[in-house]
């Protein structure tokens, strides 16, 4: 049975959020909303939505600058609503990495369609980054049946962390990986042919293990990104550890 996907709608007019709220929940989604973005921030950080429809114009912090926010630390799809007609909205709401945009009035039944077609677009990109065994990183490409990162021709090296670490990342793509899982597969081998009795101090080594995959994510992430200090793809999920979000192009053999 498929699991019902999460819709988070932001808006601050009462009358829209009822709507899309009953119309989304009668085709057979979950739906929360917020009234602004300062509380749609907060439910992002304790929900993994599938979907979140936002409104541009709202007052204080407004749509365009929440998805900017929200890009920064979650890939979930964004639809733009905006009662704004002008050409140039709808191209800045596009280039903030918006997925989707639609200008009020219209028929909620548009915006089903308009939703369905994102989310399988975003599933149709996930199935071949997980069939393929190339993945683009930019101007990058990781070769997953090598366990190898390619700059145009020239092979990156790559120390055992890092590699441990992208085959993980790659693995799970799109999905948020723990500090805790890095942590064990890149100190296994470590820890296993240690004569230290880990359970004595287990607190204090789990915290040094995890600070360890830190450093080395810094390390791997000066060789992947254009600007480390502000990550493209290998991105930091607050609470939780990293998540790699690569672009979505199939390099053909």
């Amino acid at each position: 049975m498929n699991k019902k996907k999460h819709i988070l709608v932001v808006d601050d007019d009462e009358r829209i959020r009822k709507l899309l709220q009953r119309y989304l929940r009668e085709n057979n989604y979950l739906v929360s909303a917020a009234s602004n973005s300062e509380d749609a921030i907060k439910l992002t950080q304790i929900i993994n939505f599938d979907l979140l429809v936002v409104d541009i114009m709202m007052p204080g912090m407004n749509g365009i600058t929440l998805t900017k926010i929200l890009l920064k630390k979650i890939s979930t799809p964004i639809i733009l609503l905006t009662a704004r007609k002008e050409v140039s909205d709808r191209i800045l709401g596009l280039e903030t990495g918006a997925d989707d945009y639609i200008s009020k009035p219209f028929d909620p039944r548009e915006l089903i369609l308009r939703i369905e077609s994102v989310l399988r677009r975003i599933k149709v990109q996930e199935d071949e980054i997980k069939s393929t065994k190339i993945v683009r990183i930019g101007n990058l490409k990781y070769d997953e049946y090598r366990n190898e990162l390619w700059e145009d021709k020239n092979l990156l090296s790559l120390t055992t962390a890092e590699r441990l670490l992208m085959k993980e990342l790659v693995r799970c793509v799109n999905t948020p990986v723990s500090r805790e899982v890095l942590a064990k597969l890149i100190f296994q081998e470590r820890d296993s042919n240690s004569s230290l009795d880990l359970k004595t101090n287990e607190s204090l080594m789990t915290l040094k293990r995890e600070r360890g995959v830190d450093v080395n994510i810094n390390r791997l992430r000066k060789k992947i990104e254009q600007n480390p200090k502000s990550p493209r793809y290998i991105k930091t999920v607050r609470g939780i550890g990293y998540v790699l979000i690569p672009d979505y192009r199939k390099i053909k053999s």
